[in-house]
This record gives structure tokens, C-alpha cells and sequence, in this order.
């Protein structure tokens, strides 16, 4: 046993500090993009990537490997901190949060530091691998004012008051729990004690909510409102965010390349290589005489419903409807939305991609593939994939992978980049969901679900190359959004009757296991409704949705 090496020996993911394969770009001149401060009125606020270690457990948390505990340092003089940082230690140190400086006039200051601290957790008594005991810290905050953040120590002595800042209650939004950071204790002790990353509650284009980058330290039976806040932009500034200029910068540097499975059939287009192709309107009660669609979708309904008298859809000849729904990689382009989140301290860029037709699903079940017909076929097909960038650096963040109804956020120290920072984007065969790594990327449980196959080939569409930004609201008339990207109605037929029957027909010979994932299939991939584009999407204006698997 004296040869034995215990969690702590071993060198663990966090212990390597990830970077950008590429140094980040200097950027075109602009207002604040980039600057390394927002003013957010009565505060400013800057991010540090620069941290002291603190605590680290080397059991518990994602994959059992603990999880550290980090302070910031290197603070802007005048700056204060909000609250530590932590993460697993099963992936590499990627953190950062906001530190503050009040702004505001001296009669009702923005911040005061905490009256008093409340130990929430010691793990003195807990025997488990760390480097030393730690205790958690809640600021007491005056009145008028709420904690934004934990201060974390290794002795039991209660930190300076000095050490952390609370903020004025008006200046904070409310939030919820994102991902799990450490826990101890059973799922169902009242005793246990978890750690978790946190977001805004009330995430969108117009929400002033702030990622802080803190943590939240919650004891299992505690049933109170959550003990912190984020951060809040009472004046929603814009100044932060970029520029048509640095956009075009940021797509340079960070424009996903997406990989075609070898054996896909069905590629993407551009969608005036769709209308110019055969591409038809349909309008219900005279179905008899579709009408072709103009360069751009000009002769598109323009308005903002979607009450079923209108559709897209194939050619009607034959021979042109099989071609295009083969769609042409040669003429696709991304289309990009651009759009400030987290109070103008990120900007989202989508790049949305379009396919004229889905085709056929596959399941999985044990080790058998099954096809499921024509399960899964619609006309039109909009996927996309969403860069997170940092408006204090510049600095990539997260991906967002569309997958079918949902999809993925995935940390930037967890992708595969090409060509420098170029995130790489795998579409999966036939169903065209982005993944960020090739395989099988089922989609249910272990033994039974569907089939997302991905892989790399030589179909490739470099985003960044060729694409079409379409709407940058906060810009105002400095973009002009083309006519199809208002058409709010469907982009494909509603499901026919021959789908109604295929499915039918596949739950009689389907295993039981396989009947109840067909009847939590999307909508979309059983074709029962016509795709919608982009602006439909609850994510145009609010935040990404996560796909909660079947």
C-alpha cells in the first residue's frame, strides 16, 4: 500500500489553465467593446481572470474528481470583489468573475462592505481527500443591500469585513442555479451542502441581469430564497457591445467550421439558391397554384403571425424536388444574428444555417440501429450554432450546439478548434443537430434512443466564409434585414398523411422501449409541423434553450 497514489498525487484537468489555441486579435477601434470595464451606471465593473487558490477537494462533484475554490486577485485599484470562484476539477481552470467600483454619488453608495458573516459549511468534520479544512462564508449585508457572492476561507476565523462587497438592492436581479460545481451528502439528507454555478433568472436580449461569475454555497434543507443575487444593468448600455466592424472581426477570428457526415445526403444551401431552384409559397385554399418565391423571399407574407395560411415547400417536379432536396454546400452561408446578452456584458453571435430538407431518423436500441422510415423527413431545416463572447475582453466563452427542440452550451476549454480559434461543429447524418465532437451523440438513455451520427469529412462549410449578418438590432438601420428572414410562417408542409401512417406503422413492429421515445419525439422531427424560421425562435430574443434529453 505504500506505492499507492491517492486522488490528490494524481495531476487532475483543472491543473492545466486553458488559453485559445490563437492569441485574441487586437480589435477594430469602437466605444467600449473590449475595454476591460463596463459602466453599468452606478457601478463599473471589470472581469478577472486572475485567481489565488484557496480550497480544493479531490473527491465529490462531476465525475468524482472535487472540485477548487479560487479568490481574484490583481483587483483594479478602486475595485472590490463580489465573491469567489469555483469549478470542478474534472476540465481545465477556465474561470473568471466580475469585481466592482462604486460610481455612484456618496449620499446612497452602490456597495458597503457586509456587516457581519454567516458560516454556512465547515468541512472540518467531513472525511473526505482536501487539501485542508474550508468554511463558507455568507455576507451579512445592511439593509437596502444583498451579497452577490461567498467569501471562502481555511481557518474559522470570520473574514474582514473589508474583504468582499455587498450591492445596493436596486443595482441585483434575482437568480437561479445552473450547473453543479461539488456536493457532499445524499440527494436526499437535509444535511448535505452543493456548490453552483449561477445565471440570471431572467435571461434575454432586454434582460438586465448579469453573469458574475460567483457561486452559490446552498445547504440541503434550507428552503429560503436563494442567499445571493446577480449583479443588474438599471440602463440597459449598449456602448459595450461591437461594432459592425468588430463583428466582422470577431467572425474572422471565431467563425465555427462544420463537418458533413461523409454519408449525408441532404447539404445545405443558401436560401436563395432555394427560392431560385423551385422553391414555392403556398397559400391554403388554393393549393392548386403555388407561386414561385422571389430573390430574397420579396413577394413573402411580411407579417408576424403564423395562422397556418402559409407555407414553403419543394418543387413540384419531380426531378427538381429530389435535386433540391439535396440541397448545394457550394452556394450555403451562415446567417448571423447579432444580439447583446447579460446587460450588454456579452454578445451573442448566431450563425444560422439552412438545409431544404431533414431527412430520415435512426434509433438505437442495445446495439441495434433502426430505421424509422419516414420518421423524421420534413422540407426546410434551420439549425444554428451561437458564439459567447466576452464584452470586457473579446474573448470567446461558450458555443451554444443547436440539437432538434434544445441543445447544448459547451465551455470554450471544452471544444475542438481548427485554424486557430475556429470552433469545429459536427452535423449529425440526416437530422443536421451540431454537436462539438464526432460519434455516435445519442440523443435518450444508454440502451434506447436516437441516433445522431457524427464524424468528420471533406464536406466542410467554413462559416465564416461568405456569410450574411442579417440582424443586428442595437445597430438600428445599419443592417437591413433581408425581406425571408420576416416571413414568420412555415418552411415546410404541415405532415401528410403517408407520415401519419409511417409512424403507425413503426410502433406495431417497434419494441415497447422504442413506442414511448417515438411518443416524446419533437414535433418537428415527426414532421407533424412545418418548420419555422429563425425569428420564430424563442431564442432570437431570449437565451438559448437547453435540451433536456428524452
Amino acid at each position: 500500500m505504500g506505492n499507492c497514489i491517492t486522488k490528490k498525487d494524481q495531476s487532475l484537468p483543472i491543473d492545466t489553465t486553458f488559453k485559445l489555441p490563437a492569441p485574441t486579435p487586437m480589435w477594430p477601434p469602437g466605444d467600449g467593446f473590449a475595454s476591460g470595464i463596463i459602466n453599468l451606471g452606478e457601478l463599473k465593473v471589470a472581469q478577472i481572470s486572475t485567481f489565488n487558490k484557496v480550497w480544493t477537494s479531490y473527491e465529490g462533484g462531476p465525475d468524482n474528481l472535487g472540485a477548487t475554490v479560487y479568490e481574484p486577485t490583481g483587483l483594479p485599484e478602486g475595485f472590490y470583489m463580489l465573491g469567489s470562484y469555483s469549478q470542478p476539477n474534472n476540465k481545465p481552470f477556465f474561470g473568471w468573475v466580475l469585481v466592482a467600483k462604486d460610481n455612484s454619488s456618496t449620499t446612497n453608495p452602490a456597495q458597503k462592505e457586509p456587516l457581519d458573516y454567516t458560516l454556512i459549511y465547515s468541512s472540518k468534520s467531513l472525511k473526505i481527500n482536501q487539501n485542508s479544512s474550508v468554511y463558507f462564508w455568507k455576507p451579512n449585508p445592511p439593509d437596502g443591500y444583498k451579497a452577490v457572492g461567498h467569501v471562502v476561507t481555511t481557518t474559522p476565523d470570520k473574514p474582514s469585513l473589508d474583504k468582499i462587497r455587498c450591492v445596493r438592492s436596486d443595482l441585483t436581479d434575482e437568480i437561479e442555479t445552473d450547473t453543479w460545481i461539488w456536493g457532499s451528502g445524499k440527494s436526499n439528507d437535509s444535511n448535505r451542502f452543493n456548490l453552483y454555478q449561477t445565471r440570471p433568472s431572467n435571461r434575454g436580449t432586454q434582460a438586465p441581469g448579469l453573469l458574475v461569475g460567483t457561486f452559490l454555497a446552498q445547504n440541503g434543507g434550507n428552503t429560503d430564497p436563494l442567499s445571493i443575487s446577480c449583479l443588474k444593468s438599471t440602463h440597459l448600455n449598449l456602448a459595450s457591445m461591437p461594432n459592425l466592424k468588430q463583428i466582422q472581426a470577431i467572425v474572422q477570428a471565431y467563425s465555427p467550421i462544420m463537418y458533413l457526415h461523409p454519408k449525408e445526403e441532404y447539404l445545405p444551401s443558401s436560401v436563395n439558391w432555394f427560392f431560385t431552384n423551385g422553391g414555392l409559397l403556398y397559400k391554403k385554399g388554393d393549393e392548386l397554384h403555388p407561386t414561385p418565391i422571389q430573390l430574397n423571399g420579396t413577394n413573402l407574407p411580411q407579417d408576424h403571425n403564423n395562422d397556418g395560411s402559409y407555407w414553403l415547400d419543394l418543387p413540384a417536379d419531380k426531378a427538381d424536388k429530389e435535386r433540391v432536396k439535396r440541397g448545394d454546400l457550394q452556394s450555403s452561408k451562415a446567417y448571423l444574428h447579432v444580439k447583446p446578452m447579460f446587460g450588454g456584458t456579452f454578445t451573442d453571435i448566431v450563425f444560422w444555417v439552412y438545409y431544404p430538407f431533414n431527412g430520415p431518423a435512426r434509433a438505437k436500441l442495445e446495439f441495434i440501429t433502426i430505421p424509422l422510415g419516414k420518421i423524421g423527413q420534413h422540407v426546410g431545416d434551420w439549425e444554428h450554432v451561437t458564439l459567447r463572447v466576452s464584452n470586457f475582453d473579446g474573448e470567446l466563452k461558450k458555443v451554444y450546439f443547436s440539437q432538434h427542440s434544445g441543445g447544448t452550451w459547451v465551455d470554450s476549454s471544452n471544444l475542438e478548434f481548427k485554424n486557430g480559434n475556429k470552433p469545429v461543429v459536427y452535423s449529425s447524418f440526416h437530422g443536421h443537430a451540431f454537436y462539438p465532437k464526432e460519434g455516435l451523440n445519442p440523443q435518450g438513455n444508454n440502451s434506447v434512443g436516437l441516433r445522431n451520427d457524427t464524424a468528420e469529412s471533406n464536406m466542410v462549410m467554413d462559416m465564416g466564409v461568405g456569410y450574411e449578418v442579417v440582424s443586428v438590432e442595437y445597430l438600428g438601420s445599419e443592417i437591413v434585414e433581408p425581406p425571408w428572414l420576416n416571413y414568420f410562417r412555415d418552411w415546410g408542409p404541415k405532415i401528410s398523411y403517408n407520415i401519419a401512417e409511417e409512424l403507425k406503422k413503426m410502433e406495431k413492429c417497434l419494441p415497447g422501449k422504442l413506442k414511448k421515445l417515438l411518443n416524446k419525439l419533437p414535433n418537428e422531427l415527426l414532421g407533424e409541423e412545418g418548420p419555422t424560421g429563425p425569428k420564430v425562435k424563442n431564442s432570437w430574443n431570449g437565451d438559448e434553450i437547453v435540451r433536456l434529453d428524452i
